[in-house]
């Protein structure tokens, strides 16, 4: 505490700022009192400089410690200072530890631009994250389909936290959003290398034939990425860095991983929920010829939409062949069907994952009937809940993808590249319970129920007893040697990843 000090026999005089008394000597005369000026400034300067390097020392440490420490303590100097320190304010928290950088010689860059819908792109990003690592070079974050049927617009970081896949990785491959300026420009001027990779191709392949060429040109542009890379016979590390990109890396956005979170908050409240992968929209019909059910204008109407599009090849297509090899998605009314032969509960709700459904309502009526408690994410939340995610449907994909993870069941109709990479994913969770469904098998089935030739007692017993093996346990994965697209896919069943299960394999 300060207080004043009193003047008895004006024994001590004031000088300066600083407040500092110094005793006047008795009888000084000239250059005595020249000495005591003299020795007075020196303390006062002295003093000064002492001062002002402990407030620099001090600001420092404020600085460097933030406001676990100096920022609370009260100050003399300020009044921001004293109503800062009535405040409680706590540590921010840490951010996440990164794992230490990989140090490696850099061979070039690698462009990507992926092709498909959101799940093809999804195992497509894993290839090329892989290959990046084994040639050592430096891979651009990946460029998303904008030019197929459902001409999404959106870019990687709406879809994917991009900078997650970057950190997350950092210790395996150098990502980047983009070039570095100068080979931008040369990019640009088109001085690079662009190339459609050969499917299922083995690892040594991208080291015997592209690596070369990124040594060569600086920048390789991959400008097909589906099926690119071998299910079988790849190193065990190139299997497992796949399955770290797909179930670590590629987080969905915030914005997106929230509304996930509360479409699962909703279902969650009124009970179990089974996730029907109803693969019946218009797209599919048109690409596979599958006609079963439609009348002749919907029959015309997908012919021409499949004369349309130029990449799909396969323009005469036999419905009725295709549907009794079992090659097309089960219509409703065939899932409707199969779901009460399985005894699935009427009460539970099915959370509808997918589009449009061609034929609307009329194409749904038995499987509203038989399930009244049909939804979809258009009808558990509010129209401003999806005004952001309106005609992007790679994003709309990724929140059916993360409601499918977290059901109780999971049911395809269609052996699609969603189909594939959810059932993978939810082995790796744990073997949650996914039925697969064998079509040629059942569409024989339900013929013959049709047909009169089984009642529903004997057509309920043979779909039930055809997949007791088929409900997403441990199972090994069918390798075809030569054959990679009759085999089973390496993203259906990662089974380098999945931990042992006390369940004996079996193989297909």
């Amino acid at each position: 505490m300060c207080r004043p000090e009193s003047n008895i026999n004006n024994k001590w005089q004031d000088f300066g700022w600083m407040g500092l008394k110094v005793q006047k000597e008795k009888g000084s005369g000239g250059s005595g009192s020249s000495r005591s000026r003299m020795k007075v400034w020196m303390i006062r300067a002295t003093t000064s400089v002492l001062l002002w390097t402990c407030i620099v020392q001090l600001t420092a440490l404020g600085d460097m410690w933030g406001p676990r420490v100096l920022k609370g303590w009260p100050s003399c100097f300020t009044h921001e200072s004293a109503v800062r320190a009535m405040d409680i304010e706590f540590p921010s928290p840490r951010p996440p530890l990164l794992p230490p950088k990989r140090v490696y010689k850099n061979n070039g860059y690698l462009m990507v631009s992926c092709n498909g819908g959101l799940n093809q792109m999804r195992a497509a990003i894993c290839d090329m994250v892989a290959i990046a690592r084994y040639l050592n070079v430096t891979l651009i974050v990946p460029e998303l389909d904008k030019t197929s049927f459902w001409a999404d617009p959106s870019d990687f970081r709406d879809i994917f936290d991009v900078d997650h896949f970057i950190t997350s990785l950092r210790d395996e491959v150098r990502i980047l959003k983009e070039l570095p300026p100068r080979l931008k420009l040369r990019v640009e001027r088109g001085f690079h290398y662009s190339m459609p990779p050969i499917s299922w191709s083995d690892i040594s392949y991208y080291k015997n034939q592209i690596l070369p060429l990124i040594q060569k040109y600086k920048v390789v542009h991959l400008n097909r990425t589906d099926a690119r890379l071998a299910n079988n016979g790849q190193p065990l590390e190139i299997q497992k860095l796949r399955c770290r990109v797909n179930f670590s890396a590629l987080r969905f956005t915030s914005q997106i991983e929230e509304l996930g979170r509360k479409v699962i908050s909703l279902l969650r409240k009124n009970g179990p929920f089974l996730v029907l992968h109803l693969r019946y929209e218009m797209d599919m019909l048109a690409f596979s010829g599958c006609t079963q059910g439609c009348n002749s204008d919907e029959v015309e109407e997908l012919t021409r939409m499949r004369y349309a599009y130029p990449w799909w090849k396969e323009k005469i297509i036999y419905s009725d062949l295709k549907r009794r090899d079992g090659l097309c998605p089960l219509t409703p009314e065939e899932t409707a069907l199969t779901l009460r032969a399985l005894d699935i509960d009427r009460s539970i709700q099915i959370y509808i994952a997918a589009g449009e459904i061609y034929g609307g309502e009329r194409r749904m009526a038995s499987l509203a009937k038989d399930y009244p408690k049909l939804v979809r994410k258009e009808t558990l939340l509010e129209p401003s809940d999806l005004q952001f995610f309106q005609n992007h449907s790679s994003q709309m994909a990724a929140l059916d993808y993360l409601v499918s993870l977290e059901s109780d069941i999971f049911v395809p109709t269609y052996d699609g590249n969603m189909a594939k990479v959810v059932e993978g994913h939810r082995r790796y969770l744990g073997y949650k319970k996914t039925i697969l469904l064998n079509r040629k098998l059942l569409v024989d089935l339900i013929d013959q129920y049709t047909n009169g030739v089984l009642n529903w007692d004997e057509f309920s017993s043979a779909v039930k007893e055809s997949h007791v093996d088929r409900m997403g346990s441990p199972i090994k994965r069918l390798v075809i040697p030569d054959k990679p697209k009759e085999e089973d896919y390496f993203y259906a069943n990662p089974e380098e990843c999945l931990e042992p299960s006390n369940d004996p394999l079996s193989s297909t």
